[in-house]
């Protein structure tokens, strides 16, 4: 039986990896300044910099909550310094397949990503994607109790369902992170697991769908024949 409007999902689209090819045009650029920016702040090596950034990506999801939790680092400062990459706009590529699925997929659609909001602004703009989405969520808004909570954090995800006026099970998260999508999941959540650029968990293979993922798609066209 077709869906009606009221049963048409919530799409929560992640950005980086997911909507672009972020592994190529930034992620060098901010793995490297978030690197500079740990060893200015806290007068660490080069070395000691690179395991204390890797070890808070692994422990919280995000770098920044590592810093602030233990360092007192302002996120604002943070996000500013790591995300400036200039020459961006030039570096990023969109499929024009991919604008006119979007552009086709029924039901609200927005983006809920873990970078800050000056950077995503940056790449909507320059991919033209603004106006298939009817929000954007950035990380300065991911926080409750006076607390950032981005992506993977459970409690943040019922929160943002609460927020957009929408069961949890209406939502359906499309992401190339795993730890992401096992966490969209634990709330009811459906999810996408976006392999373009074999983005995600770097001890997931490609080939292979965990059980909290519910499908499996190589480009945005792939959502309406699943859904």
């Amino acid at each position: 039986m077709p869906r009606g409007k009221a049963e048409s999902p919530v799409w929560l689209f992640d950005l980086d990896d997911t909507l672009h090819d972020a592994s190529n045009a930034a992620f060098a650029g901010i793995s490297a300044s978030m690197t500079a920016f740990i060893e200015r702040e806290l007068a660490l090596s080069r070395t000691d910099a690179e395991a204390l950034r890797g070890h808070y990506w692994r422990r919280y999801g995000a770098t920044l909550i590592g810093l602030v939790r233990h360092h007192g680092i302002q996120s604002a400062h943070f996000l500013h310094d790591t995300h400036a990459l200039p020459g961006l706009e030039a570096r990023l590529r969109s499929h024009p397949h991919d604008l006119a699925a979007l552009a086709r997929l029924p039901g609200r659609k927005f983006i809920l990503t873990n970078a800050p909001r000056v950077y995503a602004e940056r790449v909507l703009d320059a991919l033209g994607l603004w106006r298939h989405f009817d929000g954007v969520i950035t990380i300065e808004q991911m926080a409750m109790f006076g607390h950032l909570r981005p992506k993977p954090d459970a409690r943040m995800l019922r929160h943002i369902a609460v927020r957009l006026k929408v069961p949890a099970h209406r939502c359906v998260l499309v992401e190339d992170t795993l730890e992401h999508q096992k966490a969209a999941r634990r709330v009811g959540m459906r999810t996408v697991w976006m392999q373009r650029w074999l983005g995600g968990s770097p001890t997931a293979s490609p080939g292979r769908r965990p059980v909290y993922v519910c499908a499996r798609i190589r480009s945005l066209q792939a959502l309406a024949r699943w859904r």
